[in-house]
């Protein structure tokens, strides 16, 4: 503790072109990378051999380093239960996506979806329910809601 009271807190960290919250626990400032949640933050920081309750903004920079190469070797790190896309339409192979990959992907499938003429991808376009929802009585928008008489 007296270490990091005499360096400076670091405010924002850069880790993997994100700004991360420095004065924050370093398995809980990671959680702020899109694709990064908590387990798999933790899963980094324990691999990159950082304490992952250490402060974020107190790590000297070959720390950080190393928690961006081990966020970049998740895909051999992590079980493949773990990863946000498994087997993935392209190329088949188990991948994890960080970032603005993640919603370029989810993007694509969508469109890919609607392209395909699939039932999911006319739910998309025409803004209804995809999942199996009630739509009968819930999921309404503007005027819709309530009861109109017949004049």
């Amino acid at each position: 503790m007296v270490e990091e009271q005499n360096e400076e807190l670091k405010h924002l960290v850069r880790i993997m072109n994100t700004d991360l919250q420095g004065a924050k626990p370093v398995q809980y400032a990671l959680t702020g990378i899109p694709g990064i949640g908590r387990r798999v933050a933790k899963l980094i920081s324990k691999d990159a051999g950082v304490d992952p309750t250490a402060t974020l903004g107190y790590l000297p920079d070959e720390d950080v380093a190393k928690l961006d190469a081990a966020i970049g070797n998740l895909e051999n790190l992590a079980p493949c239960w773990m990863l946000n896309r498994q087997k993935d339409l392209i190329s088949g192979q188990d991948r994890h996506l960080f970032g603005t990959d993640i919603m370029l992907t989810f993007r694509e499938d969508i469109n890919n979806l609607k392209k395909v003429r699939a039932y999911r991808g006319i739910r998309h376009e025409r803004g209804l329910k995809v999942r199996g929802q009630r739509t009968k009585s819930t999921g309404r928008r503007g005027s819709t809601v309530g009861v109109s008489k017949k004049k």
